[in-house]
């Protein structure tokens, strides 16, 4: 199982998750694939994500999970506490830490969808603050310095024992992420 997790007031429909979408159906055909449109609320977000992960647990599957940016937080909350295997995009690392200035009216342009950020989003998120990676050999970090949104160095820091790429230049969507892809999946799906 490859579950693809996007960020904040983004989308499956988003260019990372569209060429995601695309790399896993001509290279992977018969891999369960799961790539959710996730509600605005945080706990509502984990909560669907949960589920994903508790239904393919009950399966037997392996858990393998692609996040980017809030993604990512999701992700290494979801692998410290259900096992698998994570590459995480450019990952938020206290995203509560930052939520003050995103409160009130947001808009996503991927759904179209108007909401409110409130206050106890903030609480919401914080309940799944990983903040120690207890499993680093799980975890494929990848970089770029030129992150406009988020601090690329915090993200070395509390991932420093995990397989790293960090590019100099680039932005939050990660530049060049298509030529990573076979880099990502030999990393999920290939027993070392």
């Amino acid at each position: 199982m490859l579950l693809y997790i996007h960020g904040f007031n983004s989308s499956p429909f988003s260019d990372k998750g569209i060429v995601t979408a695309q790399y896993i159906a001509s290279h992977y055909p018969k891999l369960s694939f799961f790539q959710p449109q996730l509600p605005a609320t945080p706990k509502a977000a984990m909560e669907m994500l949960i589920e994903i992960v508790e239904e393919q647990v009950a399966k037997g599957e392996s858990l393998h999970f692609i996040g980017s940016s809030l993604g990512g937080y999701f992700a290494s909350y979801l692998v410290e506490n259900y096992g698998g295997k994570a590459v995480l995009i450019n990952p938020a690392v206290k995203p509560f830490e930052l939520f003050d200035e995103f409160l009130g009216e947001q808009y996503n342009p991927y759904t179209d969808e108007q909401y409110q950020v409130l206050p106890v989003h903030k609480q919401e998120v914080a309940r799944y603050n990983t903040q120690v990676i207890l499993n680093p050999d799980r975890f494929f970090v990848l970089l770029q310095s030129g992150d406009e949104v988020l601090d690329y160095k915090q993200a070395v820091h509390k991932y420093h024992y995990c397989q790293m790429l960090v590019e100099a230049g680039g932005d939050h969507s990660f530049i060049g992420y298509k030529q990573q892809l076979d880099r990502i999946c030999q990393f999920l799906f290939l027993d070392k």
